[in-house]
């Protein structure tokens, strides 16, 4: 018999988009699949939203609101699924991806084989988004696939995963104390029990892009920032639980590098912690520097001014684009 697939979909106050990631759950090609929404306490209409999906093969779940990774963790409980694919309530699944990702899997591989795919950002549009190939984008060991995201700065979106239940009742449940990240953490635990990674290429996920309001926005948020550094922690110690090495080290050296600017200007507490973990990978942190367009604010006008900017002028101006690719999904 087919494995049975339970797509989990965490969903807080998500109206505006929460019936396109349904649709896009119950458009999957793979047929044996039961989709499982659990209502964060959201406080705007996803609720009726959601009835309008309750079936068979869309299991509603209401709870009072606990946050992100708590509702994944009741979502895991409640499915049945001997794979998982966990999805963002704004986000979409390409309709092939799980059935192109089971159907990589050889007849000798056992269940720690972590399956993953690419992702593509979009505001929108699904026509617009292009997706992202890395270094990732490989088969790999769970050492090299942690070495290249700590080295190289990179992430794969949690939804390109597709774990097996093996797999992830081994890796244990999301960390319910992380504000930020949260996901980052677990896949690498996920890494750490699984035997590697098989890359699916040619399928995916679509990664909404939205505003400073989601989870993945740090902003001023103090609770962000420390939840930040407590799995910046984590992640060099997984990778160093793996190997232990002057490579290994380096990464970890250059991870803390390229996050130290969150840190530098406001948080001297974390940033004493910092010195010390560059220190036991026998480095030192370098002062960050401001990207070059607002680098000439600092001499001007101070670097408040200049991190203010460096901070928040992206934001507003891909906001802006928001607002059109927005007006142009609904005028069709």
């Amino acid at each position: 018999m087919k494995p049975l697939v339970s797509i989990l979909i965490p969903a807080y106050n998500a109206e505006e988009w929460i019936a396109f990631t349904i649709q896009s759950a119950l458009a999957q090609t793979w047929s044996r699949k039961e989709i499982i929404v659990v209502n964060d306490g959201s406080t705007d209409g996803t609720a009726a939203v959601l009835q309008r999906f309750s079936s068979k093969n869309v299991k509603i779940v209401s709870t009072e609101n606990r946050g992100l990774c708590a509702t994944v963790n009741y979502a895991y409980q409640l499915c049945q699924g001997d794979y998982i694919q966990e999805l963002d309530a704004d986000d979409l699944l390409a309709p092939d991806k799980i059935e192109r990702q089971l159907g990589a899997l050889r007849s000798t591989d056992s269940k720690r084989v972590l399956l993953s795919s690419a992702f593509a950002s979009f505001y929108f549009r699904t026509s617009r988004a292009r997706f992202v190939h890395n270094s990732l984008c490989e088969d790999l060991s769970p050492t090299e696939w942690l070495l290249r995201k700590l080295s190289e700065n990179l992430y794969m979106q949690n939804a390109t995963w597709l774990v097996s239940r093996e797999l992830a009742e081994a890796a244990g449940p999301w960390d319910t104390s992380l504000h930020y990240d949260q996901d980052g953490e677990y896949f690498a635990r996920v890494l750490l029990a699984s035997e590697g990674t098989r890359f699916v290429p040619g399928t995916g996920i679509y990664y909404r892009t939205s505003n400073t309001n989601r989870i993945s926005y740090i902003g001023n948020s103090d609770e962000k920032k420390d939840s930040l550094f407590r799995s910046m922690k984590l992640h060099i110690h997984y990778l160093r639980t793996l190997e232990d090495s002057e490579r290994t080290r380096r990464a970890g050296l250059t991870y803390l590098q390229n996050w130290y600017g969150i840190f530098y200007w406001d948080r001297e507490d974390v940033v004493s912690q910092l010195k010390v973990l560059a220190a036991e990978l026998h480095g030192v942190l370098q002062p960050p520097q401001f990207r070059w367009k607002y680098a000439w604010i600092k001499p001007l006008f101070g670097w408040r001014a200049a991190l203010w900017a460096q901070n928040n002028l992206p934001e507003a101006k891909a906001s802006c684009l928001r607002r059109y690719d927005k007006a142009l999904f609904w005028r069709g």
